[in-house]
């Protein structure tokens, strides 16, 4: 009768399960190599690839995630996460069978909106410029 919801207690397990949780080894304060977990294979090619064409597809949360991780992660790690992301949502939509909700590209921006501000702020300063910000209304 369906899908066996109650398989996967949290997304975390899930993500374990399907190989897309990233690694975490860190020692005295020092990162090292956190490749992702062993999962199935399968699984994780197929949102490895759905996160390939999310990164294509302009306007949408997923592609400003994508834009938003690559300066910093690089391109493959980048991917992981937005599959990360992929899986995450594909969990919550079975698992409290809800619609999906597309959150758009500026999402992101609008969450963030204070600590972007401030740091263009910092940076005019920095060239000498002197700025007083007001929110548009």
């Amino acid at each position: 009768m369906g899908v066996n919801r109650g398989l996967f207690p949290t997304e975390a397990h899930l993500s374990s399960w399907a190989g897309m949780s990233p690694g975490n080894n860190e020692s005295a304060g020092k990162k090292k190599s956190g490749t992702t977990t062993h999962g199935n294979l399968y699984l994780k090619t197929l949102l490895t690839e759905f996160a390939w064409i999310a990164s294509k597809m302009k306007g949408t949360y997923l592609w400003s995630k994508y834009q938003s991780l690559i300066g910093r992660k690089g391109k493959k790690k980048t991917l992981v996460a937005v599959g990360h992301k992929i899986l995450i949502s594909a969990y919550q939509i079975l698992k409290y069978r809800v619609p999906y909700k597309e959150l758009g590209a500026n999402y992101l921006d609008q969450r963030k909106k204070a600590r972007i501000a401030k740091s263009y702020v910092r940076r005019l300063a920095s060239l000498g410029y002197t700025v007083t910000v007001t929110e548009a209304a």
